[in-house]
């Protein structure tokens, strides 16, 4: 095991055993009845993706429910609990699109997801836990954010992993990560390991220097498939304006594939040396209802980036080029506009508006052009109801048009596309 990982798990061990710098979470824990939390939440997805240059479209429309149900913690020094997470979900008419993340498919000749679509199916698991002091220890089926093995959330579902994930928050401002998994289910797969994950090992740490100023590093070792580090550090600089900042961010992805991992848009026949590194600034000026963000991102090495294709998170990319495409193509250098408006500030509190506009170029097409280039034009409205029977209920609705040169087309990326997600979540709390 390599030296920050060992480094990273003694620190957790260590920290679980020294007296805590402020208040212990566990000291705190009233029983599993208690502080038991169960919610459900309600969701009706609907995705369109209307394709050009002859390729066929796509759309998804199904409803689902998405339980956890979760016990608190025993009292005394250790305290342990318990839970289940799930879905179950059914498709709204006679779509049977699938590919988009949506809605599984059937087996055929013994190969999963090349059938007919699922009508109806449901999926899920149990998990344990144990914390001590302000250390917690999941064991079973979770859905993880961490930014370098993370669960899509994006589609009508979560993504799955199963294994073990601890958290330490025993010195004030630094939280530790450490787990490891070997169980992988994408949005639309039944299979709870769909995505053959042999192991996957991430370690991390993040630090709030202070209310303006926080940095993190975290990393994944995905046996026989790749290595992959992520760094950021994120600076608030308030303005003499009252309500008015400035805010940096500067995030970076470096990642080794293995030989046997699969690679997306590679320029190397080289298996042995498939590696690039993507970094991305940017700036946000907010002030009042409204925010203005600039970035700039590029990606240096000799291959694009990886969708979970070596188990590895369909949505680990926390870089700010990323919508619909997520501009990681091969040395690929991008640049965005982002507008936001929170119409609270003009009395309709809970609308709120972002629009975006990303170019991207000097994209290297393997035998074909070292210039293509991308861009994406993103609008998405969002409402949430702030009082009464319905609070908290969201509607969604977003959308992109997205081209491509010829080159960076269907059979290198995604291909010119016009995208309608809507997305109707009614969340219910049980206990």
């Amino acid at each position: 095991m390599p030296k920050a990982k060992k480094l990273t798990l003694a620190v957790l061990i260590n920290a679980a055993l020294i007296t805590s710098t402020y208040a212990s979470e566990q000291s705190e824990a009233k029983g599993l009845v208690e502080d038991a939390k169960g919610d459900i939440l309600f969701r009706t997805g609907y995705l369109n993706r209307d394709k050009k240059n002859g390729v066929e479209d796509t759309s998804s429309y199904a409803q689902t429910a998405m339980v956890k149900l979760e016990t608190g913690f025993t009292q005394g020094l250790v305290g342990f609990g318990a839970g289940v997470i799930g879905d179950g979900s059914f498709k709204l008419g006679s779509n049977n699109n699938a590919g988009n993340g949506m809605i599984p498919r059937e087996r055929l000749n013994g190969v999963d997801g090349k059938g007919d679509t699922y009508d109806h199916w449901a999926r899920g698991g149990g998990f344990v836990k144990a914390r001590i002091s302000n250390t917690t220890v999941t064991y079973g089926t979770q859905v993880l954010d961490i930014p370098v093995l993370a669960s899509n959330t994006a589609r009508l579902v979560p993504e799955y992993f199963e294994g073990v994930l601890a958290t330490s928050r025993e010195i004030n401002g630094l939280e530790l990560t450490a787990g490891k998994f070997t169980k992988d289910q994408y949005s639309d797969q039944i299979n709870t390991d769909g995505r053959k994950l042999d192991r996957a090992v991430v370690w991390g740490a993040k630090y709030k220097f202070d209310d303006n100023l926080s940095a993190s590093y975290f990393g994944l070792d995905s046996k026989d498939k790749l290595d992959r580090h992520y760094v950021n550090a994120n600076y608030k600089q308030p303005l003499n304006q009252e309500g008015s900042a400035l805010t940096y961010d500067l995030s970076a992805y470096h990642t080794k594939w293995d030989e046997k991992a699969s690679t997306y848009s590679s320029t190397t026949d080289d298996l042995s040396n498939r590696k690039n590194t993507i970094w991305a600034l940017s700036t946000t000026y907010n002030t009042g209802p409204h925010s203005v963000m600039l970035a700039y991102q590029q990606n240096n090495g000799n291959t694009g980036y990886d969708y979970g294709e070596n188990a590895d998170g369909a949505q680990s990319i926390y870089l700010p080029n990323s919508y619909l495409s997520d501009f990681i193509g091969n040395s690929e250098k991008s640049a965005q506009l982002q507008y936001n408006v929170d119409f609270g500030g003009y009395g309709v509190p809970g609308l709120s508006w972002t629009t975006a506009y990303v170019y991207g170029w000097d994209i290297k097409v393997k035998n074909l052009t070292d210039n293509a280039h991308e861009r994406e034009f993103f609008n998405q409205v969002k409402y949430t109801v702030q009082s009464g029977f319905a609070k908290d209920a969201s509607l969604r609705l977003r959308h992109s048009y997205y081209r491509a040169s010829d080159e960076y087309q269907t059979n290198a990326y995604i291909g010119d596309t016009n995208e309608w997600r809507i997305w109707l979540d009614i969340p219910v709390k049980l206990f």
